[in-house]
């Protein structure tokens, strides 16, 4: 069996609560990183939408350019802070989420950028699916009236790890993006999400759980901190499951930051004891991950 994830790696998810104050976001980000790094991770994670508040309003008045890339200091201040960030922290940083506008296409979307420890750019991954639903009497929200959807299923390559694939909230409702990650050889599966107190009281960490059980890889799901007086309330509770579904670590509603040891022995151990990956009936159904795939990597 191949090994998935090369050696150790401590994962840091920092759940943070963000005001109107974009400036004031940034810094809150890198104060939060900086004390995770401080603490030994390898790999930060910061929640959906960090540098600004969550709601459709919101997103064309906190939206920033990010192509051409690199875009300018003053067409997103925000790529420059991670970019800043990661090199000063010398961590990988997966940068939760940020609304982004593209002039090419006139469109908006929810982007997460990842960047290495010298503050390189990896990779930009565009939420797929998104979050528009309608539960009677508990909330209604549309993404769609202001966002586009993204196209491709994003895996990066951590040289010393291995491969770790990001996706944005909503997304982890949809299985097939997850399956194809990890068949393609993701030891890891990453979703900054701002849900709220209906979904995320109903199936947050059934989620969370569901993906890491279904492929045996861990999961971590990075949320905003739960703020009351803001127009859309965050579940909170960011979490690192491992590859049987067990929650190693969990927050509650408040600022704080969860790690996670995660080592490859870990996921080794749980599929050779259920070896799903040997036991799949391709003469039955077809395998996801062969057909027609959008991918970067």
């Amino acid at each position: 069996m191949a090994k998935l994830l090369k050696k150790p790696l401590k994962l840091a998810l920092v759940q943070l609560a963000s005001g109107s104050d974009k400036a004031a976001n940034l810094a809150r980000a890198r104060t939060k990183v900086l004390e995770a790094t401080s603490n030994g991770a390898n790999l930060v994670v910061l929640p959906e939408c960090f540098n600004s508040p969550y709601g459709t309003k919101y997103f064309p008045k906190y939206a920033e350019t990010l192509l051409p890339s690199p875009p300018t200091k003053e067409q997103s201040p925000s790529f420059h802070a991670l970019s800043e960030l990661a090199k000063e922290s010398k961590a990988y940083l997966v940068g939760g989420s940020i609304p982004e506008y593209w002039e090419e296409t006139k469109k908006y979307y929810n982007t997460s950028l990842t960047f290495d420890p010298q503050g390189r750019l990896l990779a930009t991954h565009r939420k797929v699916h998104l979050f528009d639903i309608d539960i009677p009497g508990k909330i209604t929200f549309k993404e769609s009236e202001v966002l586009s959807p993204g196209n491709k299923v994003t895996l990066v390559d951590l040289p010393e790890y291995g491969k770790i694939a990001i996706a944005i909230c909503y997304d982890v409702r949809f299985p097939e993006l997850a399956m194809i990650a990890a068949r393609k050889g993701a030891f890891l599966l990453l979703y900054p999400g701002a849900f709220n107190l209906t979904t995320g009281k109903m199936h947050w960490e059934l989620q969370a759980r569901a993906r890491a059980v279904d492929n045996q890889v861990y999961v971590g799901m990075c949320s905003p901190a739960r703020d009351m007086q803001a127009d859309y309330n965050a579940w909170g509770h960011s979490m690192v499951v491992d590859p049987n579904a067990e929650v190693l670590d969990e927050l509650g509603e408040e600022e704080g930051i969860v790690y996670g040891e995660l080592k490859g022995e870990r996921i080794e151990e749980v599929r050779k004891g259920i070896p799903i990956y040997t036991q799949r009936r391709w003469d039955v159904y077809p395998d996801v991950s062969e057909g027609k795939v959008k991918l970067e990597e």
